[in-house]
């Protein structure tokens, strides 16, 4: 493994020479890595497997949900309740305290979501999801044809449980993430290969939408799951890895690679700054100077 270094800036971010350790590579496909910033577990999912796990450095791995129709992104509520998008239902589902689950989304205008892929929470308590195809697709979800004729964001109110489209002008939107300010958002765009920036409206939808940065370089990925670190730093899947966008001018710092097609990844430990990577069978994790932001 390797770090492809574009930009100088990228060596304030990690050190040039850090490495991948492996937690586990027996998986099929993982996905939608979150960590609990109280009871310090990560948890995440494995699409065509059925299965989301749980890795803690004191137990090791266990099964967390079986089966999990095919949940791929996950995220944390401000209440610390896991919210998850479920490829195979379509559905938006949340993990409430005592277990049990509840469905949050399904529908809009009484046409049933495509598949709910990846999930974020803005600092107002609303939802807000990105929704292609890929969960009706082999392998990935259960196939069968779409209702909907767009793939959008979609936002939630947590309180009315009313469901907004916030844009539409997508091939297949997929990873999401708010800057630091919650002001804008971030949406990478997976077969376009590039991450594009919106304002958004006190309405709920998104205004703008210019293209933020292009993915390029050599190796399986494109712009998958897409989050920021606690400096505004934009990390992207892309070709060969995890790509690092800085914040200001969007230009791709470098890549931290990968020994195959890494979808997602997350910060955790104590510090936030251990970075937890899902690539294809494995789960890997390594060290960066900057943290993340816990998700509650």
């Amino acid at each position: 493994m390797s770090t492809q270094i574009r930009d100088e800036r990228l060596l304030q971010v990690l050190d040039e020479d850090l490495s991948l350790e492996t937690l586990g590579n027996e998986f099929r496909f993982t996905e939608g890595p979150i960590w609990h910033p109280k009871e310090g577990h990560l948890t995440f999912s494995d699409i065509p497997a059925n299965l989301m796990y749980r890795w803690t450095d004191e137990a090791g791995l266990s099964v967390f949900r079986e089966p999990s129709n095919m949940t791929n992104g996950n995220t944390y509520d401000h209440e610390g309740r896991m919210l998850s998008c479920e490829h195979a239902t379509s559905r938006v589902t949340r993990t409430e305290i005592d277990g049990s689950i509840t469905v949050i989304a399904s529908h809009f205008e009484g046409k049933e979501l495509n598949s709910p892929n990846d999930i974020v929470v803005r600092k107002d308590g609303s939802i807000w999801f990105t929704d292609p195809t890929y969960g009706r697709q082999a392998n990935t979800g259960v196939l069968r044809e779409p209702d909907l004729d767009f793939r959008g964001v979609f936002r939630l109110d947590p309180a009315s449980g009313e469901l907004t489209l916030a844009r539409s002008d997508f091939e297949m939107p997929n990873g999401l993430a708010f800057t630091l300010d919650h002001e804008e958002l971030y949406v990478a765009d997976t077969p376009r290969k590039h991450v594009r920036k919106f304002r958004i409206k006190s309405d709920g939808t998104l205004a703008g939408g210019k293209v933020f940065a292009h993915s390029t370089g050599e190796g399986p990925g494109a712009p998958d799951g897409l989050k920021i670190d606690s400096k505004g730093h934009i990390f992207c899947a892309g070709p060969g890895g995890v790509h690092v966008y800085h914040p200001s001018d969007g230009s791709c710092l470098g890549v931290i690679e990968t020994p195959a097609f890494c979808a997602n990844f997350t910060w955790g430990d104590e510090d936030l700054c251990t970075f937890y990577l899902t690539s294809s069978t494995a789960l890997y994790r390594t060290r960066l100077k900057i943290p993340g932001i816990p998700l509650f």
